[in-house]
């Protein structure tokens, strides 16, 4: 394991959806999802520029179950877009369960993204809605601010982790995934294949400690 030296000005933090519905107690909540915490706020100490991403839906979202008679959370459907996994309720505007978990250091995050706002499409990525085409804007304040590498840590690791990981590779940034800060659902076993994924698109897959 080699240790990767930051760039103070070059390099950025990102914390992805550490929300209270994603930890345990919340609606969709992902096991472990509160074990990382200490590991995210110790990353913090080391960074100088760190973002945030936060699920954002309004209570119509039509990836929630609850918008469609007879369906039950985990069911799939089909949207404009494709096939769309429906959800819990979860991380709904103004509600406890959207707020960034209470442990969570967010006292110097400079920028919060917030992602799947509009009604009829759901958003894993930092970087892009599900259509694939409708971006957040984070691509553009990130090159305009002049970052070329960035870290990802947060929930979960197989889903918005690896979204906008693989997303951020694809849009020229150098890309870590900081394992032991993400949580992962791991759903029959799907986390080794996107792992791979990772790897083959070029992401760097370490352990905290190899940060310095």
């Amino acid at each position: 394991m080699s240790n990767v030296v930051l760039n103070r000005v070059s390099d950025a933090l990102v914390i992805v959806d550490v929300q209270n519905d994603f930890c345990p107690g919340g609606t969709l909540p992902v096991d472990e999802g509160e074990v990382i915490i200490p590991v995210i706020n110790d990353l913090c100490a080391r960074f100088s520029h760190i973002l945030l991403t936060q699920d954002w839906h309004p209570r119509d979202h039509r990836s929630f179950a609850s918008q469609h008679p007879g369906a039950a959370p985990f069911d799939t459907t089909q949207m404009p877009y494709g096939q769309q996994t429906l959800w819990p309720d979860h991380c709904v505007q103004g509600t406890r369960g959207a707020e960034f978990h209470d442990r969570l250091d967010v006292s110097r995050a400079e920028l919060v993204i917030r992602k799947g706002f509009r009604s009829d499409i759901d958003s894993y990525s930092a970087f892009f809605e599900n259509d694939r085409k409708t971006p957040t804007g984070l691509t553009g304040y990130l090159k305009e601010r002049g970052f070329t590498r960035l870290f990802f840590t947060g929930i979960a690791t197989d889903v918005c982790v690896a979204y906008s990981a693989l997303d951020s590779q694809a849009q020229g940034f150098d890309t870590v995934v900081v394992e032991d800060g993400c949580a992962a659902i791991d759903a029959n076993g799907c986390l080794t294949q996107v792992r791979t994924q990772m790897e083959t698109q070029g992401i760097a897959l370490l352990p905290s400690a190899a940060i310095r």
